[in-house]
């Protein structure tokens, strides 16, 4: 079925894929490209450079500019404000365009506003006028201005755990599984003292490796985001010795949150395992073992990367 326009939209461009709606009132220059199945709604504007990819849908009042890359499945929210000039002026014309990416599944709110040039991640949620100012990595939920992480698509929270001493009660296992594959959760014994407390562990046994590096992470801004990778061989152990953080695990499939708040608690990240840390309260220190010395050819900082690897393992 060949896509379909309202008598009073204004479409120039020839490159329109079959089953993509076009309403009232709008206008697309003759360079732009739309997929198929798209839903271009009342009062929009597509200039030439602008790229649309197949079921992307287009609410009313929005504004695509040159340079907009839009890649399948993507929602666009009522009067979303897209921008391609970092240092705008009256009569002064740029010669190049910065290029902005919404990847596929990605979905923008109402009155949500992009700065140019940045990459908004795959199954992205942005918030209801939300200010994007730096690109947002795959499955972040932000919000906010400027836009902060406060959570991720699909990342179902671990339950939290209860203190114990000396031992785990049968009902808690020193080692608990998670959705995640590959991924556990350590609960570590604690010893509480007038004279201060102790938790310990043993590598090879409650700890599955024997670390050849270890390294801290502490000072961390409360809206930072830190990981966001995964590791080709190296294993990895979190324990948040002071303060709390929280830790994404995504094996490809499965994805979850788990809140370190305690210094009896680590999680144990196998090869192949997206990370993300996020949340850091003011005073938190994590502390990570690795079962490798540093090699930054044992990273995998794309998640399209890290997903096609999934599936050749």
């Amino acid at each position: 079925m060949p896509y379909q326009i309202h008598p009073t939209a204004e479409v120039q461009s020839q490159i329109i894929g079959e089953n993509t709606r076009v309403w009232q009132f709008v206008v697309i220059l003759s360079g732009a490209r739309i997929g198929s199945e798209c839903n271009i709604c009342s009062h929009c504007l597509i200039e030439n450079d602008v790229v649309i990819g197949d079921r992307v849908t287009v609410k009313s009042g929005v504004q695509l500019w040159d340079g907009l890359r839009v890649e399948d499945d993507v929602f666009i929210g009522p009067n979303a404000s897209f921008t391609n000039d970092l240092f705008p002026r009256s009569k002064v014309y740029t010669t190049k365009f910065e290029v902005t990416t919404i990847c596929r599944g990605a979905s923008i709110g109402a009155n949500a506003t992009i700065l140019p040039g940045l990459t908004v991640g795959q199954n992205v949620m942005v918030g209801a006028g939300t200010v994007v100012t730096r690109s947002v990595p795959p499955n972040a939920i932000v919000v906010g201005n400027p836009a902060r992480i406060i959570g991720y698509v699909d990342a179902d929270k671990a339950e939290e755990q209860p203190l114990f001493s000396e031992a785990p009660p049968a009902s808690l296992p020193a080692v608990s599984a998670t959705r995640v594959k590959n991924v556990t959760l350590h609960h570590f014994p604690l010893v509480m003292d007038m004279r201060g407390n102790l938790t310990v562990g043993d590598f090879m046994k409650d700890i599955p490796f024997t670390p050849k590096r270890y390294f801290m992470v502490f000072d961390v801004p409360s809206r930072e985001t830190r990981g966001e990778h995964a590791h080709r061989t190296c294993e990895q152990f979190l324990i948040c010795v002071r303060g709390s953080c929280s830790v994404v695990a995504d094996d490809g499939k499965n994805r979850q949150e788990f809140l370190l708040d305690k210094s009896d608690v680590g999680l144990y990240l196998a090869p192949m395992v997206w990370g993300i840390q996020y949340k850091y309260s003011s005073d938190a220190v994590l502390l990570v073992f690795a079962s490798e010395y540093y090699n930054p050819k044992d990273y995998i900082r794309k998640y399209d990367e890290f997903l096609k690897g999934i599936l050749h393992s």
